[in-house]
């Protein structure tokens, strides 16, 4: 008589990036790549945004400038995204969306140099269009740069901070953990991205540089923490809903 041996399932694959005491959904569910086209999305639009300096006059009394570019709308979104996908998939997989990013964005930085090197119509109507591609997407490059060395670093940070509080406090803490991360997050961003992005939406003093900065910085987080009771709701929804989530934190529950 034949005896089959019967082996014990095993345990669902840790998730990438995922360390022990945290639990994070596959990446090949249906919600990431609505959330990294989002992310994409916001990135390339802000490299755009940001090439305009903006103004919005001074603080009556103070002399202080209301200065900011004009993807100052956008940008804080790009953490908010990074906050849900860390939260949901891990710190390896948002390094993964952030590089993403990034390479896109530089991409359509070369495009646009592209675009702006090829030879325009010769009457005076192809002479302006070429001279405002020029002066609008020219500067594109630098602060794709900017972007890129201060969001990688900023992200990167807000990244590290909330899997690091996650590993610690599982589930709970979410409030906290994205609270904390965006201001540290922010504050390198900030100083990163101002510091050489400033000449080419033209700043050119030091103290244009720090009121730019400061506003920059105190914005954008404001932005995300007010967005915090949101970003939570979704955060919570996207977990409700995501089968390889659920499947994952009820095994860590069992075991």
């Amino acid at each position: 008589m034949n005896t089959h041996h019967r082996t014990a399932p095993s345990a669902p694959p840790t998730p990438s990036g995922g360390p022990a005491g945290a639990v994070y959904a596959d990446r090949g569910s249906s919600h990431f790549d609505i959330l990294l086209a989002a992310m994409v999305t916001v990135v390339v639009l802000s490299g755009i945004g940001a090439a305009k300096g903006v103004s919005f006059g001074t603080v009556p009394g103070t002399g202080f400038e209301i200065l900011t570019d004009g993807g100052f709308f956008l940008f804080p979104l790009a953490y908010v995204l990074g906050d849900i996908v860390t939260e949901l998939y891990g710190p390896r997989v948002a390094r993964r969306a952030i590089l993403t990013s990034f390479a896109v964005s530089i991409l359509a930085s070369v495009c646009y140099q592209v675009i702006i090197a090829l030879p325009p119509f010769p009457d005076e109507y192809g002479q302006a269009k070429q001279a405002a591609l020029e002066l609008a997407l020219g500067p594109v490059w630098i602060v794709v740069l900017a972007g890129l060395a201060g969001f990688l670093a900023g992200q990167t940070l807000n990244s590290f901070v909330v899997s690091r509080m996650k590993r610690r406090m599982g589930e709970r803490g979410l409030i906290p953990r994205l609270f904390t991360s965006s201001g540290l997050g922010e504050l390198v961003d900030t100083i990163i991205f101002c510091s050489i992005a400033a000449t080419a939406i033209g700043i050119t003093t030091l103290t244009q540089w720090a009121e730019y900065t400061l506003l920059g910085f105190v914005y954008k987080v404001a932005v995300q923490y007010a967005m915090i009771p949101v970003t939570s709701a979704v955060i919570r929804w996207l977990k409700r809903t995501d089968p390889t989530y659920q499947e994952r934190l009820a095994h860590a529950d069992a075991g």
